[in-house]
């Protein structure tokens, strides 16, 4: 099924990014985009092509942590016939590839440093030089780079590069992930359940349980939004009544009854049957334990405090909006800031 290269949500944190990136598509400048895997990256280096001056031209992408070090700059900048072994014919580099559009550079953080210091030169003078030519070639090409990892920390730790860091953040759009989109799994999941749905030709779309909602709703989902639809569209398909609601949702596609044990070349049972006794006579490991405090109130009023803090960063310190996000009246949050001496309004 070809995947739709679409946004669904309407979070503000999730709204303020694609905003970021659509004003600043038209701009012939380089932008990053950073955020975890899965947050949909791609699509946003796909808005800021199709929404910029170089729509009807090329948009290639490469992912830097596919290949060798030892091809990440021939493949990057071309190659000249015989350069190298195995260079049997000139061949023309994504810079060239890209010519009159847009180069996404997927996983910038992972390019080696002498492929850092070539990309330096082509982003500051617009030219590259294939490898075993002596000549430069002209190339007018607009730059976004993703990754997920703090550049800025790389650059502290001589990881990576920081003049190119700087010519390359023009704008930074950083995605959030998906446990901060507040409304935005539901959504998702009746998006993605729908597709699913048609793909396997059911006559209707049943939806979700209550139960399945609030799971969805739970999770952390640490692959984010590529997570989810793996998760949504494989509960659709394992369905055995299309018109009854989906009830159950497996958030890890490998948990079985059976593992395999590394340590021996078959599978073990680890799953608890019976009374919760696993087969192996071993009993099966409990929750960790929970740190007690010395203080329960204190520790509680400064867990209460840190979750109205990040509710009101969250929700640009509307105490409307932060009032419904955490379940509460307008009064009833007003008392717990005065309660907490946190103030109404965004830090200066």
């Amino acid at each position: 099924m070809e995947r739709a290269n679409q946004f669904v949500g309407q979070s503000l944190a999730f709204l303020d990014a694609v905003e970021r990136a659509s004003r600043a598509a038209p701009l012939n400048r380089p932008v990053l985009v950073i955020g975890e895997r899965g947050t949909g990256k791609e699509l946003i280096a796909e808005r800021l092509h199709h929404l910029s001056s170089r729509w009807a031209g090329p948009l290639v992408t490469m992912n830097c942590a596919a290949l060798p070090e030892n091809l990440i700059e021939a493949e990057l900048f071309g190659h000249e016939a015989g350069s190298f072994t195995g260079a049997a014919k000139t061949r023309h580099g994504r810079f060239e590839e890209a010519d009159g559009g847009t180069l996404f550079l997927d996983e910038l953080a992972t390019l080696s440093s002498p492929a850092q210091d070539r990309l330096l030169r082509a982003v500051e003078y617009g030219e590259v030089t294939r490898i075993g030519a002596s000549k430069p070639i002209q190339v007018d090409v607009r730059i976004v780079a993703a990754t997920n990892e703090h550049l800025p920390r790389l650059v502290d730790q001589g990881r990576f590069r920081a003049d190119l860091l700087d010519r390359l953040s023009f704008e930074v759009v950083t995605l959030p992930p998906l446990r901060a989109r507040q409304g935005d799994i539901p959504l998702l999941a009746e998006h993605f359940g729908r597709r699913m749905a048609v793909e396997l030709d059911w006559p209707n779309w049943p939806g979700f349980t209550d139960k399945a909602l609030r799971e969805l709703e739970n999770y952390r989902w640490p692959g984010n939004v590529r997570e989810l639809r793996n998760a949504v569209e494989r509960a659709v398909y394992r369905a055995e009544d299309p018109e009854r609601e989906i009830d159950t949702i497996q958030f890890d596609p490998f948990a079985s009854p059976w593992v395999l044990d590394p340590d021996s070349a078959g599978a073990v049972e680890v799953a608890a049957y019976g009374h919760g006794t696993a087969p192996s006579g071993e009993r099966a490991a409990g929750p960790a334990p929970v740190e007690v405090p010395e203080d329960l109130r204190a520790a509680v009023a400064a867990y209460e405090k840190q979750i109205l803090e990040e509710a009101l960063t969250r929700n640009r310190f509307n105490q409307r909006t932060t009032a419904t996000a955490l379940g509460l009246t307008y009064d009833q949050l007003r008392h717990a800031l005065k309660r907490h001496q946190l103030s109404a309004s965004a830090p200066e």
